[in-house]
């Protein structure tokens, strides 16, 4: 069994990152998920994610760059799982960061196939969780914002991967929510963030 504690759209609230910080230690979490906008626009990241003494992997959302998370992930041993893969007991999780809008986007085809890299080398695991920034076209999650859409390249990779449970943040009107799309659980983690045991 994992624990994790998954939250995304910080948009630079320290506050909320020291709770987050201090409820990782108290739950004593195997990993911290980071689902993405951390910060607003490629504001300063000091002292924001620095506060995680667990195993920190992390994407980017469409307020930061993919060399921010490079940064930070050198920085402080994170894992950029923004087309990569972890694998911990028999637990396999892969990610795409970005959206289909926003500051930093990208192409639904690059989505799915950023997400087809990480995948790859998951064959071996017996769970696996898909971390992204967006939420699925389709999705109740959609329906939540009149300006946030869906990503069809993350709906062909849950279609095809088949991922036991799949984290996102990215539309804040769906933050909590919880819904089953094929045998996924979709989980929209937001600011509060989530403890997740599997």
């Amino acid at each position: 069994m994992t624990k994790i504690l998954a939250f995304g759209d910080l948009h630079g609230d320290r506050e909320q990152a020291r709770k987050l910080a201090q409820k990782a230690r108290d739950e004593n979490v195997d990993l911290v998920v980071i689902c993405g906008d951390f910060v607003n626009n490629e504001d300063d990241v000091s002292s924001l994610l620095g506060l995680f003494d667990k195993r920190v992997l992390i994407i980017p959302g469409n307020h930061e760059s993919v060399a921010t998370v490079d940064f930070l992930s050198e920085l402080y041993d994170f894992k950029n799982l923004h087309g990569y893969y972890y694998k911990i007991n028999d637990l396999g999780l892969f990610g795409c960061g970005s959206a289909n809008i926003g500051l930093f986007q990208l192409k639904e085809e690059e989505i799915f196939q950023t997400l087809k890299k990480g995948n790859t080398a998951l064959n071996d695991c017996k769970k696996k969780i898909m971390v992204t920034h967006n939420h699925p076209s389709g999705s109740l999650m959609e329906r939540f914002s009149k300006f946030v859409p869906g990503s069809e390249g993350i709906k062909k990779a849950l279609e095809e991967f088949k991922p036991d449970l799949m984290l996102c943040s990215h539309a804040h009107e769906a933050h909590g929510m919880e819904e089953m799309i094929g045998n996924t659980k979709v989980i929209n983690v937001g600011k509060e963030g989530k403890i997740i045991e599997i």
